[in-house]
């Protein structure tokens, strides 16, 4: 292991970037599974959702990078494609689960099985085995910050998602914490009996909330594929969405944990791939693969006690029920 190339503040500084880059698809679905859940309703399907949004955002993309005039405007309709697309794969869920009123577990592991299954057969009917990129966005420096020594490089010199992201947790926890919209997503999660007779309309709630949620996931995939990757392929989201529910958890429902969370993740990941690109013999490369979803493992079980999950999560809500 070549210490002496890890042991410097050049690559000190490359990793905590890369790592703030990184978190950003996962700290997004994380966001939209905290409200998911807040609500009532255990959203499983954020793999599959990514993946959709991803997809959608990437074709959006490539197809506005073709069209005169429209290339600068690209990227920021091929995020808001992955939104609206993640929307649409929450409101199935929602129809399933608060409607229907199915297995919410189950529900979810079909979503990600139709997101894996769609994204497969879309991609290759739209684009076949011709390999399309776009061209993303680029940093864009915060005058005066960015030019502070080690953290201006660390934490002021990405592209806009990443602030748009610190942005929306910040409005996630007030939201929720600080609003009457918040108090009654909240109520609806701990107690939808009560919420109901108080005059709430528990299921616009709770499709509401699956939706914004859902719709942050498909941010998060659109992120992944537009923004930082510039490409798709099958299975791109390599398990994020299943880490995004492991951090919800580890976050105990709170925005300001999440970011803690997914900082953690994006880290070790950026830590792996520089690794590689170093080109050590002395660690195998699946063991360097491994070392996000290890990290993942370790702070579910930090944040195993569920006692602060709201008391309604998983339950479908049937008037007269409770």
């Amino acid at each position: 292991m070549p210490w002496e190339q890890l042991l410097t503040w050049t690559f000190l500084i490359s990793i905590t970037t890369a790592g703030i880059r990184l978190a950003v698809p996962v700290l997004l679905a994380v966001l939209g599974e905290i409200i998911t859940e807040r609500s009532g309703v255990m959203n499983l399907g954020l793999e599959g959702i990514m993946l959709v949004g991803g997809l959608a955002g990437f074709t959006v993309a490539v197809g506005l990078e073709h069209q005169a005039g429209l290339v600068a405007i690209a990227p920021w309709v091929g995020l808001l494609a992955g939104m609206v697309a993640g929307a649409l794969m929450g409101l199935l869920m929602a129809v399933l689960t608060v409607s229907l009123r199915t297995d919410q577990v189950v529900a979810g592991v079909t979503l990600v099985l139709l997101g894996q299954g769609l994204t497969a057969f879309a991609y290759r009917r739209l684009f076949g085995s011709v390999g399309k990129r776009v061209q993303g966005l680029d940093p864009v420096p915060i005058p005066g910050l960015a030019q502070i020594p080690v953290l201006g490089e660390m934490l002021f010199n990405h592209n806009l998602m990443v602030y748009v992201t610190a942005l929306l947790v910040a409005i996630c926890w007030f939201m929720l914490f600080r609003t009457n919209w918040g108090l009654h997503l909240r109520a609806v999660g701990e107690n939808p009996a009560a919420a109901d007779t108080s005059g709430l309309n528990v299921v616009r709630i709770r499709y509401l909330s699956v939706m914004v949620g859902a719709a942050l996931a498909g941010l998060g995939g659109a992120v992944l594929t537009v923004v930082q990757l510039n490409l798709f392929t099958e299975g791109i989201t390599a398990g994020r969405g299943w880490i995004a529910i492991a951090l919800v958890v580890f976050s105990r429902w709170q925005p300001l944990w999440a970011l803690i969370g997914a900082l953690l993740f994006g880290l070790t990941d950026a830590i792996q791939f520089r690794i590689q690109t170093l080109g050590s013999q002395e660690l195998p490369y699946e063991l360097l693969l491994m070392l996000p979803y290890v990290l993942t493992l370790f702070v579910l079980l930090l944040g195993s006690h569920r006692d602060e999950a709201p008391k309604a999560l998983g339950v479908p809500y049937v008037r007269d029920s409770y």
